[in-house]
């Protein structure tokens, strides 16, 4: 995909969502904000089928969490009355937060996922409107031993390949779990990424992975930004190496993949667990294009000092030819750049908490 078009950004914080357009990724209006007061962690944009659905994981105080949708570039706003995701009354459980709203592959052209808090997966066959619980990763012998990361128990990735049946889930806490048969069966994959923090430093599943992304020329590369630790592996998850050498820090959350060319993925990295800052308190976002060997760093455009994190979801990249990246920070602030991260310009300051942010290129 070319650039051509409006370029639209969903910006979802912790008072609501922003949606920024720009016809060059240079220049940027900012809409009124929907939702005012709501958090907003998770925002999804799905252009298959030549049809744009913006996609918007509702968090209220008083009425609880829900997955609203708009067709016509965030003018209106639709949720089923009794809402798209609902445990059942057997399910011992209660609907917290939507951490990730995830189209399929184009061969897919209908079915949308959503990884959720408490721990749970769930998959929409009809374009979003109504989602199913995935029962095998809910009946899952693991589920009673995963925990809560810092942020809470969140299914925050949900990868399915466009090759064939895989789908990769991650979870804080619980590590990367594979499924080899489109979500029936599911398998810790953890192997060779560490979990200091317990007793056993290398258990099959707890880890407390943050982000998972996949290579889009070789759907068995997987990236993965850990609670201290990157990592690629290239056997489809069952082992990972450390590609953290080079970074100036392993600790982080966003880690994002090219949407074109092999190898190429990018991290922002924070200082430690106890200090999640960017180190020396100059927010870099750091890139590979050598499936982690080398690391350069990008700070042309953003600020000087800056003590802000960068949350999981607050950063993506867009699927035109030359990829647009961006990010957003704790401190409200919201950066793009137009050539695969090398150099950024904001696009909005003074928000409110960013906590996802996703772009996509629509027709004018």
């Amino acid at each position: 995909m070319t650039a051509a078009g409006t370029t639209v950004l969903a910006i979802g914080t912790k008072k609501g969502l922003w949606l920024a357009r720009s016809s060059d990724r240079e220049n940027w209006t900012l809409s009124e904000p929907k939702f005012l007061m709501e958090e907003i962690p998770s925002v999804g944009i799905d252009t298959r089928g030549g049809r744009t659905r913006l996609f918007a994981g509702r968090m209220s105080w008083h009425f609880g969490p829900c997955i609203a949708h708009s067709d016509d570039l965030g003018e209106t706003w639709t949720e089923p009355k009794e809402g798209s995701i609902r445990f059942g009354a057997d399910d011992g459980a209660a609907l917290e937060r939507i951490w990730q709203i995830q189209p399929d592959a184009e061969n897919r052209p209908g079915v949308v996922w959503a990884g959720c808090q408490p721990i749970s997966v769930w998959k929409s066959t009809d374009h979003g409107e109504t989602f199913e619980l995935n029962r095998g990763l809910w009946d899952h012998p693991h589920r009673t031993e995963w925990g809560a990361g810092f942020g809470g128990a969140a299914a925050h990735t949900v990868l399915p390949s466009p090759a064939d049946d895989t789908l990769h889930v991650a979870m804080s806490t619980g590590g990367v779990y594979r499924s080899d048969d489109g979500g029936i069966s599911w398998q810790p994959r953890n192997s060779g990424i560490s979990a200091y923090f317990m007793p056993d430093p290398n258990p099959e599943f707890g880890q407390c992975v943050h982000k998972v992304a996949r290579d889009a020329v070789d759907p068995d590369r997987l990236f993965a930004q850990n609670h201290h630790g990157v990592y690629m592996s290239t056997d489809r998850g069952d082992s990972w190496q450390s590609i953290a050498e080079g970074l100036p820090a392993d600790f982080g959350f966003v880690m994002l993949a090219h949407p074109h060319r092999s190898g190429t993925a990018w991290v922002i990295p924070l200082k430690a667990d106890g200090e999640r800052i960017p180190p020396d308190g100059r927010l870099l976002m750091h890139r590979t294009d050598d499936g982690g060997a080398t690391w350069e760093a990008s700070s042309a455009g953003l600020p000087e000092a800056d003590f802000n994190a960068v949350l999981r979801d607050a950063a993506c990249v867009d699927t035109a030819d030359v990829p647009g990246v961006y990010f957003g920070t704790r401190g409200g602030a919201v950066y793009a750049s137009a050539d695969e991260g090398r150099t950024f310009r904001e696009v909005a300051s003074h928000l409110p908490d960013v906590l996802s942010v996703r772009a996509a290129v629509v027709p004018s």
